[in-house]
């Protein structure tokens, strides 16, 4: 089974962050991921109170923008993290949501070169050396961290779904973080581009309960949400359209016809089939969630990283636990 992990982000109080965190440490997951994006919460207060109140949780980043932070910055960051955190950080960059940026007046044209441009400058420095280095979006001359890093072989990994991006991922990266919305079938899709081993982190929404309608009844109004954003996305980047279609077993058509029934007032609960529930979340009892995971499992992905989206997310976290941890909760 993939390694199981808790997603949480900027949206959310950092104290409710912790106490989630340390739910997710106590019932056995392997991990917390951060996610950031901009306009809310800035996720370095939670990602560091979190590490100083667990033990054995990884602690990810997923991800950090250097449209948002400079690559400098984000290697003084990640490695003041991965001290407090003794050697628990882990660190997704990625240069996508282009709209938010732009409306702060940044010229983020060339993604991939900013992302080739910002693993150089991180990893020399995360390795203690001075860099000097001019990119095609990023440069710094004569730049050296202050400070000893305490892994100078600390593992990048990237945001990617286009396959120039995944091109890139498979030259310089050292995992792959896959978004919410891609069905399981997109990790073998990008693995074609991936050196063997690498690492695979993918997002999934998460309801899991022993009442089966009501889970499924829940996740659909997320799912909705979700849906909407990332198609309204697709209309405007090629490899956000594929990554959400192909490989789903889902028709484009039917997508369309979805997202037009959503627009005109169709409640999710009746919009969204079952199609989408299974494509696109971890929904269900324990043993349908089993069955979901499995599924991401076959496909390649090695941590798989849920958004416990219900009521009650710490009920939700505990009750899968019993199923795929083992948890004794």
């Amino acid at each position: 089974m993939p390694r199981l992990g808790l997603r949480l982000h900027g949206g959310l109080d950092p104290r409710r962050c912790v106490e989630l965190a340390a739910a997710a440490e106590a019932n056995g997951y392997a991990s917390v991921w951060f996610a950031e994006n901009p306009f809310e919460r800035g996720i370095m207060p939670a990602a560091a109170a979190c590490a100083a109140a667990t033990r054995r949780l990884e602690i990810g980043i997923g991800v950090w923008n250097p449209y948002l932070r400079h690559p400098a910055q984000i290697a003084m960051e990640i490695g003041a993290l991965d001290e407090l955190a003794q050697g628990r950080a882990a660190l997704g960059i990625g240069s996508g949501i282009a709209a938010p940026i732009k409306r702060l007046g940044i010229d983020n044209s060339r993604p991939l070169g900013a992302l080739a441009d910002t693993f150089h400058i991180v990893r020399g420095l995360l390795r203690g050396e001075s860099v000097t280095y001019k990119g095609s979006v990023f440069a710094v001359e004569d730049a050296k961290l202050s400070y000893r890093p305490s892994r100078p072989d600390f593992p990048l990994l990237m945001a990617a779904r286009g396959p120039k991006a995944l091109a890139l991922c498979g030259r310089i990266a050292d995992g792959l973080m896959v978004s919410n919305m891609c069905p399981p079938g997109f990790a073998t899709h990008a693995a074609t581009s991936l050196r063997a081993g690498t690492r695979i982190v993918q997002y999934a929404p998460c309801i899991a309960m022993a009442d089966r309608d009501q889970a499924f009844a829940a996740i659909k109004p997320v799912l909705a949400g979700m849906l909407r954003t990332f198609w309204a996305l697709g209309q405007k980047v090629p490899a956000a359209k594929t990554s959400l279609i192909d490989r789903s077993g889902i028709p484009e058509a039917d997508f369309a016809a979805t997202i037009v029934r959503l627009q005109t007032g169709v409640s999710p609960e009746a919009a969204i089939d079952q199609r989408f529930v299974e494509a696109f979340s971890v929904t269900g009892t324990g043993e349908d969630c089993l069955r979901r995971i499995a599924a991401y499992d076959a496909t390649g992905v090695t941590d798989l990283v849920l958004t416990f989206a219900g009521p009650d997310p710490m009920a939700d976290m505990a009750y899968l636990a019993r199923f795929s941890l083992g948890a004794a909760t």
